[in-house]
């Protein structure tokens, strides 16, 4: 064989980082050592695997095509030395998951996950739907758990359990107890409301789009828990998953505003690189995913610890 494992290595976090320093960096290894790999690598084959554009190293046709080649061979090597310590293959495992999965489930699944395996190790990305998807697809990620859709041709993607927005407001406010409230209504008052890019800004809208009209969006946020807290000091009405307003409806310090001109029903969902390994770790943590939410059929319905 004419390639190392070190040689793939450095060639996948250059593609990842477009930058040898970065790549470098990331590998605990000096620039010289990276450089010297990479264009070993090209100069065995006699071929270049990725172009240079002003200060970036971006991916040509063969770099491309030997990319997902390239992660795969790597997550195999890595179950085979995880297998040689005696720690069941595991390894490390890359999870993406949007805001309201991250907050509210992955945390608890990834505990689960590392008490069966001892010695695993897994990194959590917290990001909006669009950012888990490009990770995904550019190999950042090992696997991404969504809430809504995927349209990329290159990523493969499972339904996991249904997710049911509520649209919501203070109890001090105007439509609180008030009853259904139509989306002309709606549109008039002031939002609080998620970033482009977000599943839940996504799902609204769409539920939205046959009516003309845009939404009157006073404050946008990338968290949850800000949209909660900017609602219930009466700055606006906000839209998130019913799961994370389990507690504070509860506890009545915020309250839903029924809605029924508006379907807010939306899927979460697994997603991978249709070209990804499924290695054992990754295996291993979709069981589990799913093994919480047997029997179940929305999102709202799974125990989780009590928020006081």
């Amino acid at each position: 064989m004419r390639f190392t494992l070190r040689q793939l290595e450095v060639f996948v976090a250059v593609a990842q980082h477009e930058s040898v320093s970065r790549a470098a960096r990331v590998l605990a290894l000096s620039q010289s050592a990276a450089s010297t790999a990479l264009a070993e690598l090209e100069r065995q084959f006699d071929c270049q695997l990725l172009d240079r554009i002003g200060k970036r190293l971006k991916l040509n046709a063969l770099g491309f095509q030997l990319l997902p080649k390239a992660v795969a061979l790597l997550d195999r090597a890595e179950e085979v030395e995880e297998l040689l310590r005696g720690r069941q293959g595991i390894g490390t495992l890359d999870v993406g998951a949007t805001l309201t999965i991250g907050n509210y489930l992955a945390t608890l699944l990834i505990g689960d996950f590392m008490q069966r395996f001892p010695g695993s190790r897994v990194r959590l990305a917290v990001r909006n739907t669009r950012a888990i998807i490009e990770g995904v697809r550019h190999h950042e990620l090992d696997l991404g758990l969504i809430e809504g859709h995927c349209e990329a041709e290159d990523v493969i993607t499972q339904p996991w359990v249904e997710d049911d927005l509520s649209v919501f407001c203070s109890p001090r406010h105007p439509l609180a107890g008030g009853g259904p409230v139509e989306l002309e209504r709606l549109l008039r008052e002031a939002w609080i409301m998620r970033e482009q890019g977000s599943g839940t800004r996504l799902t609204l809208e769409q539920a939205a789009r046959h009516r003309r009209g845009r939404f009157n969006v006073l404050l946008e946020l990338e968290h949850t828990e800000g949209i909660k807290r900017a609602v219930e000091s009466g700055l606006g009405i906000g839209c998130v998953s019913k799961l994370a307003l389990r507690d504070a409806f509860r506890r009545g310090s915020l309250v839903p505003i029924p809605t029924p001109e508006l379907d807010l029903s939306r899927q979460f969902a697994f997603i991978w690189h249709r070209h990804k390994y499924l290695a054992t770790g990754m295996r291993e943590f979709l069981k589990l995913c799913r093994q919480m939410t047997a029997g179940i059929t929305r999102s709202d319905q799974i125990t989780l610890p009590p928020v006081p």
